[in-house]
């Protein structure tokens, strides 16, 4: 039996072939189960396997389950950290839980089978464009019942949950009337990045993105926002539509190579987005103007502690600092093996740094949508009990979609580790300098 993670691969989408592969690991993880902390995926596949009727013939589980697991898999990726199977040790022992999902939802997508609103709300810059326009008036009627109740109807997402703010200015809108003040000053002396933003920092919270500038030029790193980005796409492969991806995917890699073969990293200060410009793009592309820019993509954080090591950033801090810090590592900031940066960058600020890596369960908007919403705040529950015992001075974490979680489980606000050093370095909030 071929082992097929490829999405490129012409079997891709064949069905059969999906489902023997699926039960192939599912005899593997029945066999192993570290990973039954994880996630409900895991739950409902062993405890129908283990109700008896299945413990020996795993591979006549009935489509039903196989589904609900599919379902269940909000693409979290903790699961490659904890797999041993995962590294090539020979085919008949590789497994991708993670891709193997990815690829049934695909199927399913094709079939009809994913709801209408995941498709809906994979058009994340349209929306952007559309929200920021009427930033107020559409901040206000996402707070009205009603409101809630018919977007509930029309796209899935519950009414129960808080939603972002969108922003009146647009991140890229701040960016060029700031390029234009900047163009006469000289190049900055460790050279220069290109920024890739975000649909959360473009159109939701471009505060993250005034403080990476800020920061990054307080350190002498010039920031470039190049034309032609758009979403990441990861909403698409969260609605099963691998087209639409690869079509953003390969937008992001035509607007950044430029940039990276002039000698620039990409810096992302979202995790999600930077794990899938790092591990989803190659994979779906298979170019190697997409491997190009995958590794040359850092996380933000990861990029500066990185120049840190070569050189001392400067760590004259003058504004306001914290003695004690609640930083929440986020799944996918931890599935980019890159080790918890945010937590060494704000520990220069004097801040004793606190490393919780309990799982808010969004997943962009799987965790959002009614149906996932009781059995996304279960598994987010030890989460949010942290940050309710936590004395720490203040609570950070990487991901806006989480901390928009946190705060509407705890009444607490998470900022962004950037902008934990952009008020150490006395930055003016909402500008960058």
């Amino acid at each position: 039996m071929e082992f097929l993670y490829d999405p490129l691969s012409p079997d891709y989408m064949n069905a059969e072939q999906a489902r023997a592969e699926r039960d192939r690991t599912f005899h593997q993880c029945a066999d192993c189960r570290l990973c039954v902390k994880y996630c409900y995926s895991f739950k409902t596949l062993f405890n129908a396997i283990d109700d008896g009727e299945f413990a020996e013939h795993v591979e006549d589980l009935p489509g039903s389950v196989h589904k609900q697991v599919v379902d269940e898999c909000f693409q979290c990726k903790l699961c490659y950290i904890n797999c041993p199977y995962t590294p090539d040790q020979g085919q008949e022992w590789k497994i991708d839980f993670p891709g193997l999902m990815l690829r049934t939802l695909a199927i399913q997508a094709k079939d009809g089978q994913v709801e209408k609103g995941a498709r809906l709300l994979a058009r994340t810059d349209l929306q952007g464009k559309v929200a920021t326009s009427m930033a107020p008036v559409v901040n206000a009627t996402n707070k009205v019942g009603i409101v809630r109740s018919v977007m509930e109807k029309a796209t899935g997402i519950s009414k129960e949950r808080m939603l972002p703010i969108f922003t009146k200015e647009r991140f890229s809108k701040w960016f060029a009337k700031r390029t234009r003040s900047l163009l006469t000053k000289p190049n900055a002396a460790r050279g220069a990045v290109a920024l890739f933003p975000t649909c959360l920092v473009e159109y939701q919270n471009p505060g993250v993105g005034h403080a990476l500038v800020g920061v990054y030029e307080r350190n002498g790193i010039a920031c470039d926002l190049p034309d032609g980005e758009v979403c990441c796409g990861m909403p698409w492969l969260d609605a099963g539509d691998t087209k639409k991806f690869r079509e953003h995917a390969e937008k992001n890699v035509k607007a950044l190579l430029a940039y990276v073969r002039a000698g620039k990293d990409v810096v992302v200060p979202q995790p999600t987005c930077a794990f899938t410009l790092r591990s989803e793009y190659p994979e779906f592309l298979g170019t190697p103007e997409a491997r190009e820019v995958a590794e040359h993509t850092y996380d933000a954080a990861e990029y500066l502690v990185a120049q840190h090591k070569e050189s001392p950033l400067d760590t004259s801090f003058d504004g306001e600092t914290y003695e004690n810090i609640f930083w929440q590592q986020a799944c996918h900031y931890q599935a980019q093996h890159v080790g918890p940066k945010s937590a060494e960058m704000m520990r220069l600020t004097g801040a004793k740094v606190e490393i919780v890596d309990r799982c808010s369960a969004i997943d962009g908007t799987w965790g959002l949508r009614k149906e996932n919403v009781a059995m996304a705040k279960k598994i987010a529950k030890p989460l949010m009990e942290r940050v309710e015992k936590s004395k720490a001075d203040l609570i950070a974490g990487d991901c806006n979609l989480s901390n928009t979680a946190i705060k509407e489980a705890t009444g607490k606000e998470p900022i962004h580790p950037l902008q934990v050093m952009a008020r150490a370095y006395g930055l003016e909030e909402g500008t960058g300098k």
